[in-house]
């Protein structure tokens, strides 16, 4: 599987509704509103890199309220 974070800033005051409509997005595998320069951060997954540039990613950058995406591809992940 390959994953990436979404850095997501959103129209003002909209990060909770922008974090529980892509909640509910197939290849979403978490959705938490923050605070700081991103307002929501996503954590996505597909099957294959192709997979998830033209559909999740896609799926993501359509909802209504966002204004601006960053997607970062996970290289590795470190177990503790």
């Amino acid at each position: 599987m390959v994953e990436a974070f979404v850095l997501i800033q959103t129209e003002v005051g909209r990060a909770e509704v922008v974090a529980k409509q892509l909640a509910g997005l197939a290849g979403v595998l978490s959705s938490e509103y923050v605070t700081g320069p991103y307002d929501v951060v996503v954590r996505v997954g597909a099957d294959t890199l192709a997979e998830l540039q033209s559909t999740v990613v896609p799926s993501v950058q359509q909802v209504s309220g966002i204004t601006r995406t960053l997607t970062c591809p996970i290289a590795e992940t470190v177990q503790p």
